[in-house]
């Protein structure tokens, strides 16, 4: 039996394998009262709530599109996204635009696209470092466990850290519009 080491490679062909979040800067967001947190470099800006327009015939999940800077924006409702009920505007309600990267095997065929996703309340930025990064539960998380790409220990507390290409993944969303489209004939 040889042994061989497993490359990100074979992780991304492994579905229940997932890499371990990154030490780094994150942007930490609550949504339905828990602690949630992206990777910086995925976040492009925070704007406050409003002026969504809805799409018909979509999921639950995707409240509609906003016009940024004259391009239309999807936005994406992260807590019906969860399973969990529709979030409800408030105060400090807000759209933070992510960058995602989808499609494609191969990068050349792999493309990018901003989705706004709808948080309760941003928090701050925070720097976490290796030490403070655990790996995904493998049980009890109230989402989809590929959604998390691990938990940071802050403050004595856990901060979710979302794995963004898996959370607003463009090709799921494209099969589950299809679904949704073929479901209303």
């Amino acid at each position: 039996m040889s042994s061989q080491s497993i490359t990100s490679e074979h992780v991304a062909e492994i579905p229940h394998i997932q890499a371990i979040a990154q030490p780094g800067q994150y942007l930490t967001f609550v949504l339905g009262g828990e602690a949630f947190a992206l990777g910086i470099l995925n976040i492009k800006e925070i704007i406050d709530y409003g002026n969504v327009t809805e799409v018909p015939m979509m999921p639950e999940f995707i409240r509609g599109v906003i016009n940024l800077r004259g391009r239309g924006v999807p936005v994406i409702d992260l807590s019906a996204r969860f399973g969990r009920a529709s979030t409800q505007i408030g105060k400090r309600t807000g759209i933070v635009i992510v960058e995602t990267t989808s499609g494609g095997l191969s990068e050349h065929d792999a493309f990018q696209q901003d989705l706004g996703i709808i948080v309760d309340a941003v928090n701050e930025v925070v720097d976490i470092g290796r030490d403070d990064i655990e790996p995904a539960p493998t049980f009890g998380a109230r989402i989809r466990q590929d959604f998390i790409s691990g938990m940071a220990k802050r403050n004595g507390r856990f901060i979710i850290l979302l794995n963004v290409n898996r959370v607003l993944s463009m090709d799921e969303f494209a099969v589950l519009k299809q679904v949704g489209i073929e479901g209303h004939q």
